[in-house]
């Protein structure tokens, strides 16, 4: 196959994924800052823990 040929099909793809990448990276980033305050303990609620007897414990 012509080099040419292969070279002309991988460069819009490659100049597509190259102006994509910042956007994409900045987007994950995000997602993972918004993840993070989610999974923050102070936003959880307070599950009530029923109270455990042991057999021989009065």
């Amino acid at each position: 196959m012509n080099p040419q040929i292969c070279l002309s099909f991988v460069t819009f793809p490659l100049l597509v994924g190259l102006s994509l990448s910042r956007p994409l990276t900045e987007g994950i980033i995000e997602l993972g800052k918004l993840s993070e305050e989610v999974f923050r303990g102070d936003r959880l609620p307070i599950l009530p823990f029923p109270e455990v007897t042991l057999p021989g414990q009065d």
